[in-house]
């Protein structure tokens, strides 16, 4: 496949897995899992709006003289964040080593606890397959025909 078509195709791949997705949670049976299948095809949305959009610039790129470059700006940029896409279904952690601060979900900043030498942050924990039912096969697939890494994960408290 020519480097021309790779968005094309991830545009097909993402339609494709996201189709499915919708069409597994049919079979859900609990609120959890299926506020999992929304997410992940809430996720696959928005990556396929950005390769949408990267096409669409691709597209402006071919049609129009871009004198000052600013399309071309553009497209690296949507090209960068679609490389490093990713998508949350339950919890996110986001660590700041340097102020010793985490955060949960955007939430506020809080202090890691400090006792000595040892400071305690949260971690997380990747669901098993029996709680993504249905839906670990079907990450695991997005993951490695995409290459979005997709975060099944919950905080735990030491």
């Amino acid at each position: 496949m020519s480097n021309d078509w790779y968005y094309v195709h991830q545009l097909a791949l993402l339609a494709g897995f996201r189709l499915i997705v919708l069409a597994n949670r049919i079979g859900c049976t609990d609120n959890f899992s299926r506020a999992l299948h929304d997410r992940l095809a809430d996720g696959l949305a928005c990556a396929m709006a950005r390769a949408r959009s990267i096409m669409a610039l691709q597209g402006e790129q071919v049609c129009e003289p871009d004198l000052e470059g600013i399309t071309a700006f553009q497209l690296e940029g949507e090209k960068e964040c679609f490389n490093r896409f990713q998508i949350t279904l339950l919890d996110d952690l986001e660590i700041d080593f340097a102020t010793r601060e985490y955060r949960v979900n955007n939430g506020e900043w809080h202090y890691a606890d400090c006792e000595g030498i040892e400071i305690s942050y949260p971690g997380t924990i990747g669901l098993t397959d029996a709680e993504l039912g249905g839906l670990g096969p079907i990450i695991r697939d997005i993951s490695h025909e995409t290459g979005i890494c997709i975060s099944a994960a919950r905080i735990v408290y030491d």
